[in-house]
């Protein structure tokens, strides 16, 4: 079955990787590249989160003004408990509430009046469960008005975007429906067993008692889709590039394994049997629990190779270049059992990660992807990143530890002067604390240790930072855009481990982007040879 979803997408998806090789073609001049990472939905506006509308346009005209050429975004998929984007319910299908209520009212299906009746949202963070209780409504509202009224090209459009994403939009939209149904995503604990399980003559049923309501899932599809690709289209004429994000694993809450259970590893009673983390590392001295099921490499080889391939072509329509979270993953990953607190107790278990990447470059050819490498490495997962000739990461909060007492180490890998051509250098990722939360963390001793590597105060450590970021070999240079603002720990992204309000939840004030932000970015992009 997963075969022949793969040859029923290939025609669509061959101008699209032709494009991507273009750009790998270009990348592999050793072009300096810098960029900016703000996920949509830390964009401004005034609907409580930010979207494809007005803001992100002009967000990419401040990207272009600041002479970069990297737009880089977390996934863009459905979040569900903890509204992380690294557990949405679909690697397929988009999150709805990133389509702007702006841009649908354009097209006349939403009035006004209906926008003009927003609760008060918060302008510095995003309050999800307030914008999904009110957003859901409207977007149902501009949904049910589309159905009844698509004509001519509009409708021509939405049935060749129901027709060229068939292999994942029917399903999902059916599992969106039993959500909302159920109340719960958890589709193996609290669902009905023949729907949870698939029972053809269950799916049969509810897919006709439940018809209008799955049509309406999949037209919100589509208006994700379609102002999603208008955006991308936009930031491609200016020169930018989006990089995206492919999460190693899925959420066991989510269509991927309702629609493939037989992919994963599962005990007789057809539960998970084994779950997803990291071993203590940089961010967690209990390690990170993930939680997500693990794939069952052994049992179903090919039939995993072949679905990872769906869903690097499905991020290959959404963005230019493509990046893999947790990538040593692929040659071998924690696996821990069910019923652990922490991720200490657990096992390496390998993972075919050389045969996964034959094939990509056997039917896709040669596309940009970046190796998200922190964590343990070992000899075997820097020849598998190597020998595909892979940039890795490299994060500059990383790099401050010592030799005796008050020596830096500076044969550190993360220590700008040591990094290679082929990597991609942040001062912080999503996962970090901003740059300025970080410094003013530290103690005393630390503090002083940074400000002797950079020749610097301290008064301007986000920028301080970045410099030293820009003017290193790396050919990608990427700043959260926190760093460029210099703001402080209350605006970190993400702190992995953990369950928070907090986490994912970030916003820019509405003018924080302003011209005189880009003209010191643009400085540093000419004087280091990064435009």
């Amino acid at each position: 079955m997963v075969v022949e979803l793969i040859e029923r997408i290939i025609l669509k998806t061959v101008r699209i990787v032709k494009g991507n090789e273009i750009l790998y073609n270009e990348i592999m001049k050793n072009e300096r590249f810098s960029g900016i990472l703000l996920h949509p939905t830390s964009l401004p506006g005034p609907y409580g989160i930010g979207d494809f509308g007005y803001e992100a346009y002009k967000f990419a005209d401040f990207i272009s003004s600041c002479s970069a050429k990297l737009w880089q975004i977390l996934p863009l998929g459905p979040t569900g408990y903890g509204n992380s984007p690294y557990s949405a319910r679909s690697t397929f299908a988009g999150n709805i509430l990133l389509v702007s209520l702006d841009l649908l009212a354009d097209k006349g299906l939403l009035s006004e009046k209906q926008l003009q009746g927003k609760p008060g949202f918060r302008d510095e963070a995003v309050d999800f469960a307030l914008v999904e209780s009110w957003k859901k409504n409207l977007l149902t509202d501009a949904a049910e008005k589309f159905l009844g009224s698509a004509a001519g090209e509009d409708a021509a459009e939405y049935k060749s975007f129901c027709t060229n994403n068939k292999n994942w939009l029917d399903d999902y939209a059916l599992f969106t429906v039993a959500t909302e149904k159920y109340n719960d995503s958890r589709w193996f604990l609290t669902w009905d067993h023949g729907l949870g399980y698939r029972n053809p003559d269950v799916l049969d049923r509810w897919r006709k008692d439940y018809s209008g309501k799955i049509e309406i899932q999949k037209i919100l599809q589509y208006f994700f889709y379609e102002q999603w690709s208008a955006l991308k289209q936009y930031v491609n004429r200016k020169g930018i590039r989006f990089i995206g994000d492919v999460p190693i694993f899925v959420a066991a809450d989510s269509a991927d394994t309702w629609v493939n259970i037989d992919l994963f590893k599962i005990d007789e009673r057809g539960k998970f049997s084994a779950q997803s983390g990291v071993p203590p590392d940089f961010f967690s001295d209990t390690g990170q629990l993930w939680g997500t099921p693990v794939y069952d490499w052994d049992r179903k080889e090919e039939d995993i190779l072949q679905w990872w391939l769906l869903r690097i072509r499905k991020a290959l329509e959404q963005t230019d270049i493509v990046r893999i979270d947790h990538f040593r993953g692929l040659e071998a990953y924690w696996e821990v059992g069910v019923g652990e607190k922490t991720a200490v107790n657990g096992r390496w278990v390998k993972a075919p990660g050389k045969k996964l990447f034959d094939q990509i470059q056997r039917e896709l050819g040669n596309i940009p992807i970046i190796a998200e490498d922190l964590g343990v490495m070992t000899p075997e997962v820097v020849e598998l990143r190597d020998g595909f000739n892979l940039p890795g990461m490299k994060i500059f909060q990383f790099a401050f530890d010592r030799i005796g007492s008050g020596r830096l180490n500076a044969a550190n890998d993360f220590l700008p002067h040591n990094y290679p051509e082929n990597c991609v250098a942040y001062t912080g990722t999503h996962d970090n604390n901003t740059t300025l939360g970080w410094y003013q963390s530290l103690n005393e001793e630390d503090k002083d240790l940074v400000r002797r590597y950079l020749a610097r105060s301290g008064d301007d450590i986000s920028w301080s930072m970045m410099r030293q970021v820009m003017v290193s070999r790396a050919q990608y240079a990427i700043f959260p855009m926190q760093d460029l603002l210099s703001l402080g720990e209350t605006c970190r992204m993400n702190t992995p481990s953990t369950v928070s309000s907090r986490n994912w939840s970030w916003r820019m004030l509405q003018g924080a982007a302003d011209e005189l932000t880009a003209s010191r970015f643009r400085e540093m992009v000419q004087l280091y040879g990064r435009d």
